[in-house]
């Protein structure tokens, strides 16, 4: 880089591609059998920059249409002008879904594009707070059976990782059976972690609460909607104490997160960089933890989230989500694998230290 010409973006592309799940899954409030990945490119000064988003495929759309020419020509180092530029193009659209997804993955891109014009990781660009980060195994679906729940489960601590998740409030009258038999899967010492996704009204939660702690549940995310601020400030104020309440991964822009830590809605803020505009907006996620005191957890996607965890001090940990696991791991170089259930970014790659298999991702494609 010997002129501030030579890292003026000259490209931008956007791809997307659906990818099956293994099984057919399900939450407290959603079903799904395919997950999509929006795939974005940024080049400038000889360099490539990736980012990626989970969304749909009308966020591919916005990009190429309303983003591509927002970015294309500006200086690659000025991140954080770019994304204000594409804020301000997306006003009309709306701020929270799609808009700020579109955002996040042209974000991410930008950020990986910086670092490697550096010559340095993300972690060492951002500058580290740590070297690793915890992770916990995310899925459980309620669409398992007792059998694949306890298979999923147990084998994440076999393998080193001691804290788990998964979904309840699809059946609730099944739900404490479910839990029981996830505890028996895991043994005493591993952390169990549930997450209803808004399925449970108030008093449900309440209920459940009592009933999970006594089976050792210390994390009880989305026990009601997150669009119920008392609510959930009213089941964290009477839950069993030891059992932390969380919520935050449907924020898409710092307001959002503001407004959920001012009502004292959650011991645990969740955050996630593919949805709230990028890399650029956890930062700003994670400023507000710190300001309040409360500590931040990134929510999927982990070997995007794993340099800026890192990075970034209330983050507590990262979500290991099955469905972003099996997809990072067949279709980008570098994933990151735990090993004694933390995440260690790679500081001898540059960027994220990921290249996307495009040649492996091609039968996906949309």
């Amino acid at each position: 880089m010997s002129t501030r010409d030579s890292v003026t973006i000259t490209d931008l592309s956007v791809e997307a591609y659906r990818i099956p799940t293994d099984q057919p899954e399900s939450d407290g409030t959603l079903a799904w059998d395919s997950t999509t990945l929006v795939v974005v490119g940024v080049d400038a000064g000889g360099c490539h920059g990736l980012g990626f988003t989970y969304a749909d495929t009308a966020t591919a759309t916005l990009i190429h249409d309303t983003l591509l020419e927002v970015v294309r020509g500006r200086d690659a180092l000025d991140v954080e002008g770019a994304w204000q530029a594409m804020v301000h193009a997306i006003r009309n659209l709306g701020r929270p879904g799609i808009a700020s997804m579109a955002v996040a993955g042209v974000d991410i891109a930008l950020w990986d594009l910086k670092a490697k014009l550096l010559d340095v990781s993300l972690l060492s660009l951002f500058g580290a707070a740590r070297d690793e980060i915890d992770v916990y195994g995310s899925g459980g679906f309620t669409s398992y059976d007792d059998a694949t729940l306890r298979r999923q489960l147990g084998g994440w601590v076999a393998d080193g990782i001691p804290r788990v998740k998964m979904k309840i409030g699809r059946q609730p009258d099944r739900d404490v059976a479910r839990v029981q038999a996830a505890r028996e899967a895991i043994g005493d010492d591993a952390e169990l972690f549930v997450d209803a996704n808004g399925a449970y009204s108030r008093k449900q939660a309440l209920m459940f609460s009592s009933a999970f702690a006594e089976l050792g549940v210390r994390w009880f995310e989305e026990p009601v909607s997150s669009d119920d601020l008392c609510g959930l400030r009213l089941i964290r104020d009477r839950a069993p104490s030891g059992t932390d309440i969380a919520a935050g991964e449907y924020g898409y822009d710092a307001g959002y997160f503001r407004r959920m830590l001012e009502a004292g809605a959650v011991d645990v803020l969740q955050a996630d960089a593919s949805r709230c505009a990028g890399l650029t907006g956890f930062l700003r996620a994670a400023a507000l933890c710190e300001a309040f005191h409360v500590p931040l957890s990134a929510h999927c996607a982990p070997s995007l989230h794993a340099a800026v965890a890192c990075a970034c001090a209330p983050v507590r940990h990262i979500e290991y989500f099955h469905d972003h696991v099996r997809i990072e791991q067949m279709l980008f170089e570098g994933a990151l694998l735990p090993c004694n259930g933390k995440l260690r970014p790679d500081r001898s790659r540059p960027g994220l230290g990921l290249s996307f298999k495009r040649d492996d991702a091609k039968r996906f494609a949309l």
